[in-house]
């Protein structure tokens, strides 16, 4: 990680890590579940080197970022809000965004309330998800997937906590990690993620034992539950979001996925991704560019990483 410098600052009220390299224009980075400013390590690099200012913080609730206690701490307009104030401490008017995973839904809701600060976004694996005004998101994921869906079993404060306590950190982010099932993710009740020491876990060529450690030192420090309270906010999110419904994100953007991410196989997405006459395009009319890459699970960053680092410099030199 040659030449990344780290620093913490004070915005929006937390104490805030941010790695960054490279001076000229700003790119913007923001990381996905469980992840942290590392899973940008090799695009901080690319993108540096290309004249770019790289940018990545560990986002609320992760990392060397502080965790606040309240699960409302999470919600869309604070992780919103630390954007915006992170911009403001950096200097930086506007930046060329880039987002993965959870760290890909806080972007899309930046472009929604202030498309001023992006000058255009690069969405991995999730596409801009517009809000249902009929349906609320958990009960309806646990009507289409049941209670082990991942998303429904994080609800429940403390709960995962003390299963990942059990089966220990690193075995944890060594599965998730490795996972390529692009089916729905679901932790039962009986080993919630399938561990066993008859069946070590092999580590993906894309990530080392020195990655795997980093994660684990930091998630072993911090804990998940920064992270998870992100997704026991998304009922919440939905409630506040009601003066939004219908409307659009108008930045442009460029969406990329793999064709085994297990987001691109949930019931539906396929079709609203690729509907050229409305769905995606409807709702993001400046949408440029959708790309899917053969091969390729859900931690495309990593998995791909000079691909994607490739895709970010061609789509954003554009603008």
């Amino acid at each position: 990680m040659e030449g990344i410098k780290h620093r913490t600052i004070q915005i929006n009220g937390i104490k805030m890590h941010v790695a960054e390299k490279g001076h000229g224009p700003a790119v913007l980075f923001l990381h996905g579940f469980p992840e942290l400013w590392y899973s940008w390590r090799h695009q901080i690099q690319a993108l540096a080197s290309l004249g770019y200012r790289a940018i990545a913080p560990d986002l609320r609730g992760y990392g060397d970022t502080e965790a606040p206690d309240s699960i409302a701490s999470y919600t869309c307009f604070h992780m919103v809000g630390d954007i915006v104030a992170l911009l403001d401490f950096l200097g930086e008017d506007q930046v060329y965004l880039v987002a993965h995973d959870m760290g890909a839904m806080v972007a899309w809701y930046l472009c929604l309330f202030r498309p001023d600060l992006v000058k255009a976004f690069v969405s991995l694996s999730v596409p801009y998800r517009p809000r249902n005004p009929k349906f609320k998101p958990i009960a309806t994921l646990r009507a289409v997937f049941g209670d082990d869906y991942y998303m429904c079993r994080f609800q429940e404060p403390g709960e995962i906590e003390a299963e990942i306590a059990k089966c220990g950190t690193e075995q944890v982010l060594k599965k998730i990690f490795s996972e390529r099932s692009s089916g729905p993710p679901l932790i039962p009740k009986e080993n919630p993620f399938g561990i066993s020491p008859d069946a070590p876990i092999t580590l993906p060529s894309w990530l080392s034992e020195d990655d795997l450690n980093y994660y684990a030192k930091k998630y072993e420090e911090k804990g998940f539950t920064g992270g998870l309270n992100e997704y026991r906010t998304l009922d919440l999110n939905w409630e506040l979001m009601a003066p939004w419904t219908g409307g659009q994100v108008k930045v442009p953007v460029k969406y990329i996925v793999g064709d085994m991410d297990m987001v691109y196989h949930m019931p539906g997405v396929k079709d609203y991704v690729h509907n050229t006459n409305g769905g995606f395009k409807r709702d993001v009319p400046f949408l440029q560019e959708v790309e899917v890459i053969a091969g390729v699970g859900h931690f495309i960053n990593q998995e791909r990483a000079e691909d994607i680092s490739y895709h970010i410099y061609e789509f954003i030199r554009k603008f």
